[in-house]
């Protein structure tokens, strides 16, 4: 066994997973970040969509605090009255008649994938076991997700592919009524994609989609691990179609506000081969999580904080365009839906995201060579005005590395 003798040295013991950027916090404040060097950073990360009302935000902290003090987790063999108020919050503002809580979104997503294939054995019907998915996605690292995903980089190496999984092109319909069979239990899909590229689906789109799947009588499964909870000025994306609301859903991130917390919903039909035993977890809705939970829940779920996202995200679609018109060598698209936007770029995005870092702005990576802005949703129009003039420096920038 070794020690690490500097700070230096430190990653020695971690595994090596991630390729991080040589950069480290110790403080934040709002859509503030401040590096271990006392250097000040303007954060469009958030925790990859995370930190929703921004770092320390007082009303978290406050919860985090009372609850601490009196509870931290107890078993799930007990009734946890924390747990079943924010089921309570949940339930009323969406389709869902029953919660399951989990720690992560990837949790969410066994449970969901779970709670598909149980309900057709409720019916009688076990042969239907196929999810259907499609390319682009991202549903989580687990075995399972993986397989929902179908990404080739993240199931290299882990063995053969797990039956029951298929992969179509995003938002290819005819495809999807094609690939329904006898055995198909549902299709899982992100309403807006995050790490895919930031593509969302049209409101007719998710229309369509809910029509497909209910005449079909497979499930529909709604992945807003980084789309709901206000992201898009909703408080959960699929709620900007009219007809389009899912039979299970997968919400994490934001729901916690930075606290570990992931659950999965579901209607009462769709939920009810989840019997005593079949399921279960031990840390996922502890008093702790499930404190800072409703605090974030409540906070979000306001009229002023989703108008301030639709606000903001205006603002960002408007410059961020400008930007593409003065600098189409660098810019190709602008995509997403509220404050998850994405950046088509000409350059290497994790080149690019250096560019921005260097101008003290943190932007997140995706998929098709784009850049991502995931601001917390209380982000000011003053602090989006910021980081549009430092993505205006990161693009100069750009241009003459290519010219040079």
């Amino acid at each position: 066994m070794s020690t690490p003798t500097s700070s230096a040295s430190s990653q020695q013991h971690i595994m090596g997973v991630y390729n991080r950027a040589p950069l480290a916090f110790e403080r934040g404040r709002g859509s503030r970040l401040i590096s271990t060097d006392g250097e000040e950073y303007l954060d469009c990360v958030a925790g990859i969509a995370t930190d929703g009302l921004g770092h320390a935000h007082p009303v978290l902290v406050e919860a985090l605090k009372t609850q601490g003090e009196k509870l931290w987790h107890v078993s799930n063999i007990y009734r946890i009255p924390e747990q079943e108020e924010l089921a309570d919050k949940l339930c009323a503002a969406t389709f869902a008649d029953a919660v399951f809580f989990t720690n992560s979104g990837t949790e969410a997503i066994e449970c969901a994938l779970k709670t598909a294939r149980r309900y057709h054995v409720a019916n009688g019907q076990p042969e239907r076991v196929d999810i259907i998915g499609f390319d682009g996605s991202f549903h989580g690292r687990s075995y399972a997700a993986v397989n929902a995903s179908g990404n080739a980089s993240y199931l290299e190496g882990f063995g053969p592919r797990l039956p029951g999984y298929i992969q179509l092109p995003f938002g290819d319909f005819e495809a999807l009524k094609a690939a329904i069979g006898p055995t198909t239990a549902g299709v899982i899909i992100e309403p807006v994609q995050g790490e895919g590229g930031a593509r969302a689906l049209s409101e007719a789109q998710l229309d369509e989609l809910r029509a497909i799947t209910r005449d079909a009588g497979v499930l529909l499964i709604y992945d807003e691990i980084q789309c709901g909870m206000g992201r898009t000025g909703k408080l959960f994306a699929y709620e900007w179609a009219s007809d389009a609301a899912p039979d299970i859903m997968t919400v994490a991130k934001a729901l916690g506000g930075g606290f570990p917390i992931g659950a999965c919903l579901a209607t009462a039909e769709a939920a009810k081969g989840m019997t005593v035993g079949v399921h279960g977890s031990t840390f996922g809705g502890n008093p702790l999580a499930m404190a800072v939970g409703k605090a974030a829940f409540d906070a979000i779920n306001t009229p002023e904080l989703l108008d301030n996202v639709k606000t903001v995200a205006g603002f960002f679609t408007q410059q961020l365009n400008g930007l593409k018109d003065r600098f189409p060598d660098v810019i190709v698209d602008i995509r997403g839906k509220g404050l998850l936007v994405g950046v088509k770029l000409i350059p290497n995005n994790r080149e690019f995201m250096v560019l921005a870092r260097d101008q003290k702005l943190l932007v997140a990576g995706g998929g098709d060579n784009c850049v991502r802005l995931l601001p917390a949703l209380n982000l000011t129009l003053e602090e989006a005005s910021e980081a549009i003039a430092k993505l205006e420096k990161a693009c100069e920038t750009a241009r003459a590395k290519a010219a040079a």
